[in-house]
């Protein structure tokens, strides 16, 4: 690829083919129009591939006019948060921390299907209030075009508030984030996906600080052993491991990692500890709110 391709940020060559590269290009240019016509922004940034991104092209497009806010809570894993201090550094952007707490907000304690849109608007609303002291014309949040597809109600919480999604707006999938990311050589272009804590319980049961502490510390030994993307769901007395292929075959090939991670999870509070022989996949506890849209409509 030639040096000046993108303002000469591309500088190494892509494992796409050369029919897929051109379209890389042009959405990343497209992800700096966008930035650049907002005049001022402020990120929800986790840390994740997404909002690193958005953050980066913020930066670049910016300046000094850029900030990315990171929400510390029981939800987040300390780990995390360092993590998003690290990146947010390396990029050079100005980073805030505020601390949230959604386990105040009654109807996300009790993890109702609309969980997300409740930690959401919480969150927003105090992105909003920065925003404002600080400033700054507009809100991003790192939503691609992917989340459409899903049942994400925290979307309609950044509606309401006027959030900005840009790397929908530029027409990006998160493989082609990932890409993006790989070709400006951010770090954490190939980082597995990561939902807070909250997403491993089943709507309904109700969310407290010892059960998000309790998955957390499943997860960080899983962490610890090697394994990089899954989940561990919790089912009251079972936990239940979703792992990638990869791990799949860790588990099923070695007896004794079982038992210990087994032992392990015991001590951390769980009776049973199951394997999910699907795997694992994103938004696993939405099959249920999925699953009864289409007996609705079957019985409709």
């Amino acid at each position: 690829m030639q040096r000046n391709a993108a303002d000469g940020l591309f500088t190494k060559p892509s494992r796409n083919n050369m029919t897929e590269e051109p379209l890389l290009i042009e959405g990343y240019l497209r992800l700096k129009e966008i930035m650049e016509s907002m005049g001022s922004v402020l990120v929800a940034f986790s840390g994740g591939v997404d909002s690193t991104l958005l953050a980066r092209v913020a930066y670049d497009t910016l300046g000094d006019r850029a900030a990315a806010v990171t929400a510390t809570s029981p939800t987040y894993p300390a780990y995390e948060i360092e993590e998003a201090k690290s990146i947010a550094a390396a990029i050079g952007i100005r980073h805030i921390l505020v601390e949230s707490n959604e386990l105040d907000i009654a109807e996300f304690a009790q993890n109702d299907s609309r969980r997300c849109y409740h930690c959401k608007r919480e969150l927003f609303d105090k992105l909003k209030s920065i925003a404002g002291e600080m400033h700054i014309a507009h809100i991003a949040c790192g939503t691609t075009t992917d989340d459409l597809s899903d049942y994400r109600p925290g979307m309609d919480a950044a509606r309401e508030l006027g959030v900005r999604s840009p790397l929908v707006e530029a027409g990006l999938s998160k493989v082609m984030v990932r890409e993006i990311s790989r070709m400006l050589r951010l770090t954490n272009w190939d980082k597995p996906s990561f939902a807070c804590l909250s997403s491993r319980f089943p709507y309904g049961t109700e969310i407290t600080e010892d059960r998000l502490s309790q998955v957390g510390m499943c997860e960080a030994y899983l962490r610890q052993l090697g394994f990089k993307q899954f989940r561990v769901r919790y089912h009251g007395e079972v936990a239940r491991i979703e792992a990638d292929m990869e791990g799949l075959g860790v588990f099923l090939a070695d007896p004794v990692l079982r038992r210990e991670i087994a032992k392990k999870f015991k001590e951390f509070g769980f009776t049973y500890v199951t394997l999910d022989l699907e795997g694992y996949r994103t938004g696993s506890m939405n099959e249920v709110i999925i699953d009864g849209v289409r007996k609705s409509s079957l019985s409709g």
